[in-house]
């Protein structure tokens, strides 16, 4: 597959450009998946999105960086205009888990994204983690950092309800508590009871332009992120807006709320399995999320047909 690196220090961002191989086509999706952008799954969305005739620019925070904490959204306008340079004139932008937050943020800021469609999001800012290993923790909060910045100052943010190393130490007891490998909703919960959720905190998704499809599940225990998407829903019933705003949300699902053909790309043989290794609630209703992962998977391939 062509393909062309980017990095911060000469071009602005980090990012791999995937050229659809067969179509020529003005239409571009900036995808965030897996842990950077030439990585196994940010190579599969690529592919899946070039089955749906787009081109695609993998954007990721650094080169051998999982954390995030202040990553400076001009980076996306460095990307945007790449994609213009390349004839793209319909910008779009897909997010999962912590980058749907960071596509709804990004598409806040830049009117040219016309489609965000964020895969279990949060509505608000979180607060920066790293992931370097310190004291043994895989994931610890930054030094009171955001996971984003603008013009050089971070964005107001959710902090969280624990420091290091009591962080890590809490995630691990709910997931054991769960019969998950991760969990942290738990966690969250309890940041909104210590921190009420503050204006300044809440992504402004009424500025984002064109439309936004969030996607959830019940059973999503890093986050209730069904909740989250409610909220995005009523703040705009409330707030003027131009955007058009789809709220898919399924009872089952668990965090990894893919289409069922780009779970299967990533994972050819037993598809289901990750997420019944992952989330209790995978084992306990494997048809269920597989029914939800297919029924989102034809609605975005509908969904992009039209864009």
């Amino acid at each position: 597959m062509d393909k062309k690196r980017f990095t911060a220090e000469q071009d602005g961002f980090h990012g791999v450009w995937y050229p659809n191989p067969k179509v020529s086509t003005d239409r571009a999706m900036i995808i965030m998946l897996g842990d950077s952008s030439d990585d196994y799954l940010a190579v599969c969305g690529a592919k899946w999105l070039h089955r749906q005739g787009i081109n695609v620019l993998a954007m990721s925070l650094a080169k051998k960086d999982y954390g995030h904490h202040n990553y400076p959204l001009e980076r996306f306008g460095k990307a945007i205009e790449f994609l213009k340079s390349q004839g793209c004139e319909k910008i779009g932008i897909l997010g999962a888990s912590t980058t749907g937050m960071l596509a709804l943020i990004a598409a806040s800021y830049y009117p040219e994204i016309q489609l965000t469609i964020a895969v279990s999001p949060s509505d608000f800012v979180m607060e920066g983690f790293y992931r370097d290993g310190l004291d043994g923790a895989e994931e610890r909060p930054g030094d009171h950092e955001s996971t984003v910045s603008w013009q050089g100052e971070p964005l107001p943010y959710l902090p969280y309800a624990y420091r290091h190393p009591e962080y890590w130490q809490k995630l691990k007891e709910e997931a054991k508590a769960g019969g998950d490998m991760a969990a942290a909703r738990k966690m969250f919960d309890e940041s909104e009871r210590l921190h009420p959720l503050q204006e300044e905190e809440k992504i402004k998704i009424e500025r984002i332009q064109g439309k936004i499809i969030c996607i959830g599940a019940e059973d999503d225990v890093l986050w209730d992120t069904c909740k989250y998407i409610q909220r995005m829903q009523e703040r705009l019933e409330r707030i003027p807006h131009d955007c058009v705003f789809e709220a898919w949300t399924y009872e089952h699902g668990t965090h990894f709320a893919f289409p069922q053909s780009m779970l299967e790309m990533m994972l050819p043989v037993g598809s289901g399995l990750l997420v019944s290794f992952m989330f209790k609630a995978g084992k306990e209703h494997k048809n269920e999320c597989r029914e939800t992962r297919i029924d989102i998977d034809k609605k975005l391939k509908k969904t992009l047909s039209e864009w």
